[in-house]
């Protein structure tokens, strides 16, 4: 993999907008790195969405050389000293800074702009087979983006517009005995800031050499005066963070981990900071 160093000069710079897409060598430009995919347009900042949008430059690196030849700038191949994949999950966490996980919604433009850097990210899967290396998912993970939703009626009739605060969604899976356990937590003002949590616990069975089958078990809210604040909407919650269904692993390793379930959500989870994969 080859790093394409490309300084555009001042005026380039106006003309073209900072965007460079390069589909025909299958290489996109990302600040200072050639990326290995097709129709990948890139920013001088961040990563951006497939096709083309206003401005951008088609080009492939012959035609680059080109470019910097007439314009009197340099082009260099070096070894990158980031990996793709590193890249890419940069892109998502810069993505998805204010978002709050796209609990409360995200704009249809940030969505798609999402959406393709998980698919890129996918296509780099190192586990192509992750249910056979079940070790891979073992232990704690937090949530950091999914597409489930609460919005509109539903968020008000919870409270969690200004009265309720939606905390952490930790993920524990158990291999050995095929049982996972979301942890949805919260904090609620006016209240001496109560914290407490639902807790949903799932049973799941291999499927295919990707996916599982998930089987709800219980759930439960603590502490009671969390419950009673919920005990009227409990089954709305519950609908909203049940995972009933199947779960297809589209990508995994030691940190990062990106599931899609059958009702076409996706998810993206990180490995909790000191936990270990198991042997």
């Amino acid at each position: 993999m080859a790093t394409v160093f490309w300084m555009p000069t001042t005026s380039m710079k106006s003309d073209m907008g900072h965007n460079l897409l390069c589909p025909t060598m299958g290489y996109s430009v990302f600040k200072e790195t050639i990326l290995p995919t097709t129709h990948m347009k890139i920013s001088s900042n961040r990563l951006l969405d497939h096709g083309i949008k206003g401005g951008a430059i088609r080009c492939d690196v012959q035609q680059i050389r080109s470019l910097n030849a007439s314009a009197g700038a340099e082009l260099s191949m070096e070894t990158p000293e980031v990996g793709i994949t590193d890249q890419l999950k940069t892109a998502l966490k810069n993505s998805l800074q204010g978002l709050n996980r796209g609990v409360f919604g995200v704009p249809v433009a940030k969505k798609t702009e999402i959406e393709k850097l998980l698919m890129l990210l996918e296509e780099q899967n190192p586990v192509p087979n992750p249910t056979e290396n079940l070790q891979m998912v073992e232990g704690q993970w937090k949530l950091l983006y999914s597409t489930i939703t609460i919005l509109g009626s539903k968020r008000t009739k919870l409270g969690l517009r200004d009265f309720i605060t939606l905390g952490e969604f930790v993920q524990t899976i158990n291999t050995k005995e095929g049982k996972a356990v979301n942890t949805i937590g919260f904090s609620v003002a006016g209240l001496g800031m109560l914290t407490g949590e639902l807790t949903i616990q799932a049973s799941f069975k291999i499927a295919s050499p990707k996916r599982v089958d998930i089987q709800f078990e219980k759930s439960g809210i603590a502490p009671e005066t969390l419950l009673n604040l919920f005990r009227k909407n409990y089954d709305m919650l519950l609908s909203i963070f049940n995972p009933q269904g199947w779960l297809e692993i589209t990508y995994v390793d030691n940190i990062t981990r990106i599931g899609r379930d059958d009702k076409g959500n996706v998810f993206l989870l990180e490995r909790v900071a000191g936990e270990k994969i198991s042997g």
